[in-house]
């Protein structure tokens, strides 16, 4: 299973990159892409909206269920990825690359604190496996 050490992760299997001090990319973990198998739409905020750490702010389906996706931090979105729209296989296929899910804003820097290091993550997969 890969989890990127660059990374910051929450309980729930979404991944987090700072691209600055002010924004992140979010996306989801090959852990839960290859929970969710199959992914076949993905349903994403618009531009603009305000999100709360661990409050859905998105939509996946694969060919098993629909599932909610939960932002890792709180903010606004500045940016999603239309191409995982279009080609939601990309989530399967690339999960830490072309299968982000969108760009975030962040209200509050304290909530980092309550990430994952990539280790405190694997100890959540093996556990979940």
């Amino acid at each position: 299973m890969n989890i990127p050490s660059e990374l910051l992760y929450t309980k729930t299997h979404e991944w987090v990159k700072k691209i600055n001090s002010k924004e992140v990319i979010v996306g989801i973990t090959d852990f839960a892409q290859q929970q969710l198998k199959d992914i076949v739409f993905v349903e994403l905020p618009s531009v603009g909206k305000e999100l709360k750490m661990g409050k859905p702010c998105a939509v996946v389906e694969s060919v098993k269920a629909a599932y909610d996706i939960y932002s890792p931090l709180s903010g606004k979105v500045v940016k999603v990825n239309h191409e995982i729209q279009e080609k939601p296989q990309l989530v399967n296929e690339d999960p830490y690359g072309d299968g982000w899910f969108l760009q975030i804003e962040i209200a509050n820097l304290n909530e980092f604190n309550s990430l994952l290091s990539p280790s405190q993550y694997r100890v959540i997969t093996e556990s979940e496996h």
